[in-house]
């Protein structure tokens, strides 16, 4: 067992878990925050990607004592009082979410890169976005609602 202090969405938490956990598994088997998907489990698809100290992590590959003392941001903490923040309201618009497994991610992607950069130009999306793999949509919606996102 690992002591973990991690401040996930803005809340403390001082939690007591396995070393051997995951950040993925932290955030919903022990907080309940669901919105994060597993996917592939070995950090190749981004469906668990989270920020982390201001970056874009799978957290998959995250460990329970690499995450102690961090900041962690998740899709949950987008929405406001029930209002879909810009970004998500752009994903919306655009028609970038089809199935939705991969749509938390790609959010928290984009997140992450509108943060560092609100004026990214196609390619810095395209890179920032490269570790998330989605199935249904071909990509060009998402890149459009990013762009409307940073507008």
């Amino acid at each position: 067992m690992v002591k973990l202090k991690i401040n996930v969405n803005g809340k403390d938490h001082n939690l007591e878990v396995e070393d051997t956990m995951r950040l993925l598994d932290i955030l919903r088997d022990v907080l309940g925050l669901t919105g994060t998907k597993e996917g592939c489990g070995v950090g190749e698809c981004g469906a668990c990607t989270v920020i982390m100290n201001g970056d874009a992590v799978n957290s998959c590959m995250v460990l329970a004592t690499q995450a102690n003392n961090a900041i962690i941001e998740t899709v949950e903490n987008l929405e406001r009082d029930n209002v879909l923040s810009k970004l998500q309201n752009a994903f919306v618009e655009e028609g970038a979410i089809q199935c939705g497994f991969c749509t938390p991610g790609m959010l928290m992607s984009a997140k992450a890169l509108l943060d560092k950069n609100p004026h990214p130009n196609e390619e810095q999306i395209k890179e920032a976005l490269e570790g998330n793999l989605c199935r249904c949509t071909g990509y060009i919606p998402i890149l459009n609602a990013v762009k409307k996102a940073a507008e």
